[in-house]
């Protein structure tokens, strides 16, 4: 995924409110930049951090800046959880995630029950209803907390994150294809597992959907002020 527009280079004063953030670009000027974030991004705060924020392209927004990433730990690590979901498409649709190659007829936002997933294929190319068995339901996390060598998430409680697993349980017990995808958006870490130590019952329910074959893929993302691309899977350790 390439970025849009040329990045604006800063450094990190503060992050507050959890969807702002005050930066001071190579200029002087101070700016707040929106943080999509909402969690507590434990790990991948220091402040006086350089920074890549992208410029808005909606005038009417509030803050004109969408803060991207941070360098931590020698590297960049992207903390745009808006970015997670198109380039899990983008990567998909190409046939680049192992296990997942075979899907055709990729989209977005596909709702089943009363959960809206973030992608959903077919496993055979048909054009079949997703209740016809070859459906393949997406569900993409994004992770940027760490803690020595390994991912985790979540990085807060998330009783959305629980929904969607138990969703994605009867999504396999209907007969399809259910897959949690975390798409991990830094290069410092070697293994995933479940942050148990800060929301144990996701923990326990991530535990309960891989019992009843819920398919989990860990893709690692290389973050530059260019672009992000992929760069392979990590092994999960529950």
């Amino acid at each position: 995924m390439k970025f849009t527009y040329p990045l604006i280079h800063g450094r990190l004063v503060k992050r507050y409110k959890r969807f702002l953030a005050d930066v001071i670009l190579d200029d002087g000027t101070m700016v707040t930049a929106h943080c999509t974030n909402s969690g507590s991004m434990l790990s991948c705060l220091e402040e006086g951090a350089e920074v890549w924020l992208s410029p808005a392209d909606d005038p009417k927004r509030k803050t004109r800046f969408t803060w991207e990433m941070i360098w931590i730990n020698g590297d960049w690590v992207g903390i745009n959880t808006s970015n997670p979901n198109a380039l899990a498409f983008e990567w998909v649709s190409k046939g680049m995630v192992p296990g997942l190659e075979g899907l055709t007829g990729l989209r977005r936002e596909v709702k089943w029950e009363d959960s809206r997933f973030d992608l959903y294929g077919e496993m055979d190319g048909s054009e079949s209803a997703a209740d016809s068995g070859r459906g393949c339901f997406i569900e993409v996390k994004n992770v940027s907390l760490k803690e020595g060598d390994r991912a985790l998430f979540p990085d807060s409680v998330t009783e959305r994150g629980r929904k969607h697993l138990n969703t994605l349980i009867r999504v396999k017990k209907a007969g399809m294809r259910a897959v949690m995808l975390y798409v991990v958006q830094r290069m410092d870490v070697r293994i995933f597992s479940p942050a148990r130590s800060i929301d144990p019952a996701y923990g326990k329910a991530l535990d309960e959907a891989i019992r009843n074959g819920v398919e989990i893929i860990v893709v690692l993302a290389r973050i530059t002020p260019e672009s992000i691309e992929y760069h392979g899977t990590l092994p999960v350790e529950m």
